[in-house]
């Protein structure tokens, strides 16, 4: 299902036409309106003039989270206070939250992109959709809420936590299209399997899930043991928040809604354009925002471009699955180390819980890594040699994907700690 033919199936020349005047204008207006963005076009010698069309992009400069952590709360925002009708913040590990806001216009255009995600899902007006991302200033509850009412559907505003509500609501209610992080969707069928509840019983046909990486593996997992069919939906605060991109039916990438977002990857490190094709760091334009243009935000994701048309009918430019984060890569005796390499194999395996966390830690000069895997019962109420069995053959696969040596620690279910947001996966003692 298509949500807004006009612009997700436009021609790609077309597109482009569209996207430059849209970036001249978003150009002419922060060079006028922010003073951070104006200091740093005249260090460059660059004047709105300079930018003709979507070619010119690689001319401006980029822009990172830490610039907005630099302008809290507001600097960067781009229209007077009195037209802002909503902020939205992330959380901060430097005790400085990285601040959002919207105009009336800028709500319009984010239900207006979760809308195509919803419908792109196989989500209608038919549907009863419980959202089960936070509410509050993390965007991703609202951002959700106010599309799925766009399209009709029925919402359930539940919010994150309180899992046996869910599951409650899910029998009484009758929902068909969860939302929620892939990670808080293998708790719920957790919970399930615990509670007796047969998700054939349910109604549920369809989740949505994001705000983390999961890999193919993971999906896998959780349309089994869910019984529906699982998107992937893109997004981050500083863009928009969820909706930024989004799979169709087809699941070959995830469509990005470039009528307002313009896509590009890089190289992480010349912070050139990536050849095509290639993995690179994903880079985002915003050309319609009002309230905080961005021009080049860092994502930091890992992802690659595919500009070719989809089965769907579907022009718009589509991005694989993110593999990770590149401030997510830990850098282990000089190797390259993401999570989700490690959730890939542990999936693949199969005798294990979709639950882990890497340790990593130093020993005088070395670096080292501990997975913590959990297992089921039967491993322990077994005799010892299928523990070890199995330890071996987790061990063995994982250094074969990383390329190094590491420890392997088998533990019960219930052991790592659950997570209805975004779970973590790493804990880094180097750090400490």
């Amino acid at each position: 299902m298509i949500w807004n033919e006009y612009y997700e199936c436009m021609d790609r020349e077309k597109m482009r036409e569209v996207q430059g005047k849209r970036l001249c204008d978003t150009v002419d207006r922060v060079y006028h309106n922010v003073p951070f963005y104006r200091k740093k076009m005249q260090t460059m010698g660059l004047e709105p003039g300079d930018i003709k069309g979507i070619d010119d992009i690689t001319k401006l400069p980029f822009t990172t989270k830490q610039d907005l952590r630099d302008n809290y709360p507001f600097g960067l925002f781009a229209v007077p206070k009195s037209e802002v009708v909503r902020v939205h913040a992330s959380s901060g590990t430097t005790g400085k939250p990285t601040v959002v806001g919207y105009s009336r216009k800028d709500i319009y255009t984010f239900s207006e992109v979760v809308a195509r995600s919803l419908n792109s899902s196989g989500a209608t007006r038919n549907d009863i959709v419980q959202i089960a991302y936070g509410y509050g200033l993390f965007t991703g509850g609202l951002g959700l809420h106010y599309g799925a009412e766009k399209i009709g559907a029925t919402v359930i505003p539940i919010s994150g936590g309180n899992t046996q509500k869910q599951l409650q609501l899910m029998q009484d209610f009758g929902s068909t299209v969860i939302a929620c992080t892939p990670s808080y969707a293998l708790y719920l069928s957790e919970a399930m399997e615990e509670a007796g509840i047969s998700p054939e019983t349910l109604s549920l046909k369809a989740g949505i899930f994001g705000a983390e990486p999961w890999t193919e593996e993971m999906r896998q997992n959780i349309e089994q043991s869910l019984n529906i069919k699982a998107y992937d939906i893109y997004g981050l605060s500083e863009i928009i928040g969820p909706g930024v991109a989004n799979e169709c039916d087809y699941q070959c990438g995830l469509h990005i809604w470039e009528d307002h977002f313009v896509p590009e990857t890089i190289d992480t490190d010349t912070l050139q354009p990536s050849k095509k094709g290639c993995i690179g760091e994903l880079v985002f334009t915003t050309i319609t925002k009002e309230a905080l243009p961005l021009l080049r935000y860092r994502t930091r994701d890992l992802t690659r471009l595919d500009d070719t048309k989809c089965e769907c009918g579907r022009t718009a430019v589509r991005m694989e699955k993110c593999t990770g984060r590149s401030d997510d890569m830990l850098i282990i005796r000089g190797v390259n180390v993401f999570p989700s390499q490690v959730e890939s194999v542990l999936l693949e395996i199969g005798e294990t819980k979709p639950h882990y966390l890497l340790i990593v830690d130093r020993e005088g000069a070395l670096d080292t890594l501990e997975i913590w895997v959990e297992v089921d019962d039967y491993y322990f109420s077994d005799e010892i040699g299928k523990l070890e069995g199995l330890s071996n053959r987790i061990k063995h696969a994982v250094e074969s994907v990383l390329g190094i040596s590491i420890k392997i620690k088998l533990v019960e279910p219930k052991t790592i700690q659950r997570s209805e947001g975004k779970a973590q996966r790493i804990i880094d003692k180097r750090k400490a």
